[in-house]
């Protein structure tokens, strides 16, 4: 059975960072792409950042250059550290895991982050 957790949520000050945590079970997670999206409540889910099996990274215009993700192949884990953050940050994040960015079959539960003004 496939799981992503995600963790590392949680209520900061604008300006202040995060570093959240997308840990995987039950897939080859070397060779998966991992991507992050995040959604407020009436609106849609927005992609936020991906890599790739080969570590190619690709990020939204919203957090180019305050975003940065990253993989630990041996913990089964991708990191996505958030710094600069700002009130419209707030979402509830959540991981995937696929063959591509494009194709992203499995998701997790998702974690909040609460960004205070």
């Amino acid at each position: 059975q496939v799981q992503l957790v995600e963790s590392g949520g949680g209520l900061v000050q604008a300006g202040g960072t995060l570093r959240l945590s997308c840990t995987a079970s039950g897939i080859r997670f070397s060779i998966n792409a991992v991507g992050w999206y995040r959604q407020v409540p009436g609106k849609q889910r927005e992609f936020v950042a991906s890599i790739t099996s080969a570590r190619s990274t690709n990020y939204a215009d919203s957090v180019k250059g305050r975003f940065a993700i990253s993989r630990d192949n041996a913990r089964n884990t991708v990191y996505l550290q958030m710094n600069s953050l700002k009130p419209e940050d707030t979402a509830v994040y959540s991981c995937a895991a696929g063959p591509s960015p494009s194709r992203l079959r499995y998701w997790g539960q998702g974690t909040q982050v609460t960004i205070s003004s």
